[in-house]
């Protein structure tokens, strides 16, 4: 059998100060009339004095700002008073109160596999609060527990839709490929609508919801540093020999412009060969002076 979905709606309340001045003059009348006529008809009226007090008084709560009140007749829902400050409600309603701010989950470091099977560590933060009290308290055993064990399904489920950083190997997927270290907006906005969706059926608003922690499993996180340092090499190597190679073609086009110069495609090649090892070296270059030629 299916579970029948609640849903939050208005309950019938009015200000407390009414009730609470109608229940005290209730009870300054009764003790008067009883003080001075005790006995007789009067004693009717403080009997009718002290029963409208008591329910005047009875029936009052407290609210304070973003908190809410659930209010139930004999285990029926009855409805959700959001009004802040002094409340009167029927006395027989139990009033169960609610808090609706704002609420902060830190969730722990979880070590799961990304898109391409690497172990990863990854924790989030998520901002939440109670949109609807009425599935929050009765399509749920307990909200604040739904959550911590959703908020820690939908991080793995995250991590297993997206690799944790794009890879230069052959075969591997393009750069535009949207990775847990590179789309931090685009993984965010993701783990919040996988959130909202399952925060939906416990009457939960997912406020917002970010990455925390994000980094390779100790295991191989050696392994993916020298990874990483080696293409920070390549990278900065491929720079390098980009500039050398302008800096050559500049040296030989100025010697050529100016004539001081007049080099054959053998002396040519030794000056750009000589010339790229000197720029591109990762030690200073030693001078060598040369007392013969370059045929001798």
């Amino acid at each position: 059998m299916a579970i029948q979905s609640a849903e939050e709606r208005p309950a019938a309340t009015s200000s407390g100060f009414v009730y609470i001045t109608i229940g005290l003059l209730g009870l300054v009348v009764a003790v008067a009339v009883f003080a001075t006529r005790p006995m007789g008809p009067t004693l009717a009226i403080v009997v009718l004095a002290f029963l409208l007090a008591l329910w005047c008084l009875a029936g009052l709560y407290m609210l304070q700002p973003n908190q809410a009140a659930l209010l139930l007749l004999f285990g029926n829902y009855r409805g959700t008073d959001r009004a802040g400050g002094l409340r009167w409600a029927n006395p027989f309603y139990s009033k169960t109160k609610i808090s609706v701010r704002a609420h902060n989950f830190n969730s722990e470091k979880l070590k799961v596999n990304d898109l391409r099977g690497n172990p990863i560590e990854i924790a989030a933060t998520v901002v939440w609060r109670v949109d609807d009290t009425a599935r929050a308290s009765f399509d749920v055993e307990n909200y604040e527990a739904y959550v911590l064990t959703q908020a820690e399904s939908a991080l793995r489920h995250l991590a297993l839709s997206y690799a944790y950083d794009n890879l230069e190997d052959p075969g591997s997927t393009s750069k535009t490929e949207v990775t847990l270290r590179s789309g931090t907006e685009e993984v965010s906005s993701a783990l919040r609508a996988e959130l909202q969706q399952r925060f939906d059926q416990a009457g939960l608003v997912v406020v917002d919801a970010k990455l925390t922690h994000l980094a390779y499993a100790p295991e191989i996180a050696g392994t993916m540093l020298r990874r990483q340092q080696a293409e920070a090499v390549i990278a900065a190597r491929t720079k390098i020999v980009y500039g050398a190679v302008g800096m050559v073609e500049l040296a030989l086009n100025g010697l050529a412009e100016r004539g001081l110069l007049q080099l054959d495609d053998e002396r040519r090649a030794a000056m750009v060969s000589n010339l790229l090892v000197v720029l591109c070296s990762d030690h200073d270059a030693t001078p060598v002076i040369n007392t013969g030629t370059l045929y001798t």
